[in-house]
């Protein structure tokens, strides 16, 4: 039925927004209260549309009943006095006019800008701050973000519960961010967006390998912090520009039938040219002030990615922004990463050696990469790599996208 394939829709864009305009409005001791009141929310579209058939406007009707929902609740709870009534007005049948609680793009926009700041506070850890902001502001489940962080459930579950008990405990207030706040605050608040794109981008725990709803919603984040002055700065904007050049590829990393084609596979006219376009911008606005920080160099790498052509300058400069991305921040992914780019400047044998040293031996894009790399020199020992990735690949997908390219060594 239709209201079923709306519903998930809606609970991924809406979820989020509501929990947030409500705890921006009551205050950070409510967030558990406000999550119930949204989920029932949920639970009423469920039931109501499945009997009536959709409204005319769903997410209006969502809307309502959300804050239906919650004047009910402070009523029950004797709190409507002292939270509300000093700004209500009454219409004269005694009903409390809508306003009170408003669903307005605005309030929604800034009630989510305040909260990603509240959530990633420095008094909980900087994984707490990003596993609680990615559940209440980006609305991943538990086993996503376990996914993300390549945990498993109870310890994230654990991990969300002491972090919003930190917050009630610290008194936290929900508040637009300051310039003081911004330093030790705005790094873990880009690494949720970062986080959250990435996860959509190759995500473990979806049956595709691309989730658009997550690589938008982390673009959506992102443009919140862009459009607010105070937030509107170069790693911002870095960040953003590395979002666009990736997503300029999507209609092109994945075929009729789901399945992933590689980069140097891809059709080149199925790129949108607009988000690359955009990602120019941005990068351009990213180049203000003296900062790097590891976003522009993935966007300088993300950049050169949509330069289809295979020149010796494309991957020259690809290979120096992964040599500087490694000193800024090693990762044993990135210096991963980096060994293809040294085959193309240096040569496979270079690679081969480089890459050998990483030992990711449970990684399947390390066994998948030496496989590439030593087909046409070692074609046995190309093959043996397919077969250690096959046996570590987690998704579907990936175990296919392999034995395709099994399948076609066998056969050269």
């Amino acid at each position: 039925m239709e209201e079923r394939k709306l519903l998930p829709e809606l609970f991924r864009k809406e979820y989020q927004k509501i929990v947030s305009v409500l705890c921006y409005r009551f205050g950070i001791e409510y967030i558990e209260i406000a999550q119930d009141i949204v989920s029932d929310t949920f639970l009423s579209a469920t039931e109501t549309w499945s009997q009536k058939g959709l409204p005319e406007n769903p997410t209006a009707w969502l809307y309502t009943v959300a804050k239906n929902k919650a004047k009910n609740h402070l009523k029950r709870e004797a709190l409507f006095e002292q939270k509300l009534t000093p700004q209500l007005q009454y219409l004269e049948s005694g009903q409390v006019a809508a306003a009170e609680i408003d669903l307005s793009d605005k309030n929604i926009a800034d009630s989510q800008l305040a909260m990603i700041f509240t959530v990633c506070n420095p008094c909980n850890s900087s994984a707490s701050q990003v596993a609680l902001a990615l559940h209440l502001l980006c609305g991943f489940d538990i086993a996503e973000i376990a996914d993300a962080y390549l945990s498993n459930k109870e310890v994230i579950y654990k991990r969300v519960n002491r972090a919003k008990q930190k917050l009630r405990e610290e008194n936290i207030k929900i508040e637009q961010p300051a310039l003081a706040d911004l330093t030790p605050r705005l790094e873990n608040v880009l690494t949720t967006i970062y986080l959250l794109f990435s996860e959509g981008y190759y995500s473990i725990s979806a049956s595709s390998n691309l989730r658009k709803d997550f690589c938008t919603e982390a673009m959506r984040l992102c443009h919140l912090l862009i459009a607010h002055p105070t937030t509107n700065l170069p790693a911002v904007n870095a960040l953003m520009a590395l979002m666009c050049f990736h997503a300029s590829r999507f209609d092109a990393r994945v075929d009729g039938q789901g399945e992933a084609i590689l980069y140097q596979d891809q059709n080149e006219s199925l790129w949108n040219p607009e988000l690359i376009e955009k990602g120019a911008f941005y990068l351009a606005a990213a180049a203000q002030g003296t900062v790097m920080s590891k976003y522009h160099l993935e966007a300088g790498i993300a950049y050169w990615h949509t330069q289809k052509e295979d020149t010796a300058e494309k991957w020259t400069q690809v290979l120096k922004y992964y040599d500087d991305l490694l000193m800024l921040e090693y990762s044993p992914i990135v210096a991963l990463n980096r060994t293809y780019a040294l085959s193309k400047v240096k040569g496979k044998e270079a690679a081969i050696v480089e890459a050998e040293k990483l030992k990711l031996l449970n990684n399947h894009f390390y066994h998948t990469l030496l496989a590439e790399l030593y087909t046409g020199l070692d074609d046995h020992q190309a093959l043996a790599h397919y077969r250690q990735a096959l046996s570590v690949a987690q998704s579907d997908a990936d175990r296919l996208q392999i034995r395709k390219h099994m399948e076609k060594l066998l056969l050269s």
